[in-house]
């Protein structure tokens, strides 16, 4: 029994565990409670002088330069009312490349004379702080000796007030850059790509006669998948403490095969967890709008309404925040990992993107006749032509050590990266290509069959869960994000390779018009064109089909399984190109992105393989071999009497232990082994020699799971932590 007491222990606590009742403000609707912690855009027309609030609208509705000398009048306005809501300091929130949040906080409060303080907050202090540069991933950008480096006000992301128990602070958005100017965060590029992707955007609107567009923005809605576990077993679990997911583990006698948590009843622990979650959400003007069960046990999603890409980042990393947070007062701990539980559905964060103005609404919105819809045709085949032209990227914006585990897992799009149109769509296109469009699929309707039932109308093209980006009725849904990751990396991908199309389109329909063409039919020409060049990256089937991966080579779509074979596409000459055309990302930024994701992929490896040493070692291996002893003295009792003793069970677990002591002896040896002088080969050596040989490790640990004596093994198991609640 010695051995299971740490297991034993966390059985107990979440049996005898206190469930918190659910934080819910019921004295407040929804409305009164939505943003009443944000800096919002209402905040500022009641209290900034009108001058001065016409000046930042402008900065935030139409991209112009922000003017600093409304600094200090903003800074003043802002800690008066965070200090109306109890605020004693404030927090300039950025975004380093660890695809976490950092903050640093400062004291409103300053000593005077007199021996009291004042509160003091100036126009300097909002727009500028300065943490260590040279601490946060930065690819060689930085010395370690060259520590400077800058936060400077993102006035378009707003501010908003963070409570705890002991207070409040003021966080303020910003970017992080290097004393020379370089980008050391994810918000810097999304807002040079997002500026470049408006800029060709209002090309093509003023093609199409609009004289003075609004500023053209993109927007996002990031689908949240996450798994909850009892606290006591995720602190029980070393794997999970250090490495976010289990490194060994024997599935569960029953896990998803049944369909049956897949938009179930929502249990009350986690529906009250949820709904505190929201309530912190709302205050914060995150909007949350969608809750429910995942396919996986244990599994939950909220997906929130679309919001301009750049907020949508930063609530994303806000939200995530508070999840941890929330979960924990509940006695649960949240698990983002994209794969928390080998042969276990994992957890993306399906990225649902488009773009629009305030005064042509939803630029990818077909319409009931998309083939009469010229405007619509050409910013969707500008989606086409830039993946098509760019898939590697997009895959790369995906890549990481844990995703590599999701990916063409049957739970998730494979690596190929295509796209789905739908039926309608793909007809109207292949009119375009064979001469012109003359009509669209229209809506159905389902007679269900009974009397007392409405008739349903049908969308004219189904959805495709497997397709890596999908087009769902007025937008694309990039289905390869992972749920650890920022939505800032895919979303800067996106507007880069968007800004290169429509540059591209405007370029070609202002050249037929200057050769005489009319408007109409150098947009029909251009159409084809693309249609015609790019149409290998449509794909309407099963991209989990074997099939695809051979149809996918033919039509020279790239296959980059893993992070180390993607991340070249980082520095391609193409990239390098495309970056600098339209100041997303200089040389020097694109490869210090290039070299830590290769160090981060390195270092996620290492700690699995150290962590999953230090548990066969220390938990596994002890467990089975008192199991072995028990058996073999047993055997030995009987023999000692004159009977026959049944080995069979003895002989399994030996020889699982033989596999379980030459796989430690491997993975020691790889671990130690490794000589490679550069980032890559490290990353290549992870990859083919430190992953299998964790997996032999753990293919001997979960045979062994399932033949120890249940009260020695040591570890909660997986049927504990997905089904106790």
């Amino acid at each position: 029994m010695a051995g299971n007491t740490v297991r034993l222990s966390a059985i107990e606590a979440v049996r005898a565990a206190v469930r918190p009742d659910p934080v819910v403000a019921a004295e407040t609707s929804v409305v009164d409670t939505f943003g009443s912690h944000v800096f919002s855009r209402a905040v500022m027309r009641q209290r900034l002088p009108t001058q001065v609030f016409t000046s930042l609208v402008a900065t935030l509705d139409e991209g112009a330069p922000l003017d600093p000398k409304i600094a200090d009048i903003v800074a003043v306005v802002m800690k008066d009312w965070a200090l109306e809501h109890g605020a004693s300091h404030y927090a300039h929130v950025f975004y380093p490349l660890t695809h976490l949040s950092a903050e640093k906080h400062d004291s409103f409060f300053e000593p005077s004379g007199d021996g009291s303080t004042i509160a003091e907050f100036s126009g300097k202090a909002l727009i500028q702080g300065e943490p260590d540069a040279s601490s946060f991933p930065n690819g060689g950008l930085r010395a370690t000796f060259e520590a400077r480096g800058y936060t400077g006000w993102d006035a378009t992301s707003p501010a908003y007030l963070l409570e705890s128990s002991n207070g409040t602070t003021l966080c303020i958005p910003t970017v992080f850059v290097s004393m020379t100017g370089e980008a050391l965060d994810s918000k810097t590029p999304l807002l040079r790509s997002q500026q470049a992707m408006a800029r060709q955007a209002d090309r093509v609107l003023r093609l199409f006669g609009h004289e003075d567009p609004a500023a053209v923005v993109s927007f996002a809605g990031a689908e949240q998948e996450y798994f909850l576990i009892d606290r006591a077993f995720f602190l029980a679990r070393p794997d999970l403490i250090s490495a976010g997911r289990t490194l060994v583990g024997a599935r569960p006698p029953k896990g998803q095969e049944f369909d049956d948590h897949y938009f179930g009843a929502i249990p009350e622990r986690v529906l009250a967890f949820m709904m505190e979650c929201e309530h912190e959400l709302f205050t914060l003007g995150i909007p949350a709008k969608t809750r429910h069960n995942e396919v996986a046990p244990g599994q939950f999603e909220i997906a929130p309404v679309f919001e301009r890409s750049n907020v949508a980042a930063d609530h994303q990393q806000l939200l995530m925040t508070i999840f941890k947070q929330v979960a924990r007062k509940h006695g649960m701990e949240c698990l983002f990992h994209e794969k928390p539980f080998a042969g276990i559905n994992g957890s993306g964060k399906h990225v649902n993107f488009s773009i629009g103005n305030a005064t042509q609404g939803n630029l990818l919105s077909p319409g009931d006749t998309p083939h009469d819809n010229a405007q619509f045709l050409v910013f969707c085949a500008a989606v086409i032509r830039a993946v098509h032209r760019y898939g590697g990227l997009l895959r790369v914006s995906v890549a990481s050590a844990t995703n590599d585990h999701r990916l063409g897992a049957n739970e998730a799009p494979p690596a190929i990266i295509s796209i789905f149109l739908g039926d309608q769509l793909t007809d109207v296109f292949a009119q375009i290509a064979a001469g012109g469009a003359t009509s669209s699929k229209e809506r159905g309707t389902i007679q269900i069959g009974v009397d007392t039932l409405p008739v349903l109308p049908t969308d004219p093209g189904d959805r495709n869960r497997t397709s890596p980006f999908a087009f769902t009725g007025n937008r694309f849904e990039f289905r390869a994000p992972g749920s650890l990751q920022s939505i800032a990396g895919p979303m800067t991908m996106i507007n880069a390779i968007l800004a290169d199309s429509l540059d591209a389109i405007a370029t070609r329909i202002e050249g037929l018009l200057a050769k005489g063409s009319a408007f109409n039919d150098a947009v029909q020409t251009v159409l084809a064109e693309v249609i015609r060049d790019h149409e290998a990256v449509i794909f309407n089937g099963d991209g989990y089909a074997d099939a695809w991966q051979e149809e996918a080579a033919e039509r020279g779509l790239p296959n980059l399984k893993t992070t180390p074979d993607a991340l070249d596409q980082l520095i391609s000459p193409e990239a390098i190109d495309l970056f600098g055309r339209y100041g997303i990302l200089s040389e020097p930024e694109a490869h210090s992105r290039y070299e830590i994701a290769l160090e981060q992929y390195v270092l996620t490896i290492d700690v699995e393989a150290a962590a999953v040493l230090k548990m066969a070692s220390t938990a596994v291996l002890p467990a089975a071999v008192r199991f072995q002893t028990e058996l073999a003295s047993n055997a030995a009792a009987l023999r000692s009497v004159g009977l026959e003793a049944d080995l069979s069970l003895l002989e399994q677990v030996s020889a699982c232990l033989r596999d379980l002591a030459a796989g430690i002896e491997v993975l020691t040896v790889a671990t130690t082994s490794d000589d490679h002088e550069s980032e890559a080969g490290r990353a290549t050596h992870a990859r083919d020699v430190l992953l299998p040989a964790m997996a032999e490790i753990r293919a001997a640990a979960d045979r062994l799971e399932v033949l120890v004596a249940d009260d020695l093994w040591p570890l909660p198991t997986y049927q504990e932590m997905l089904f106790v609640r």
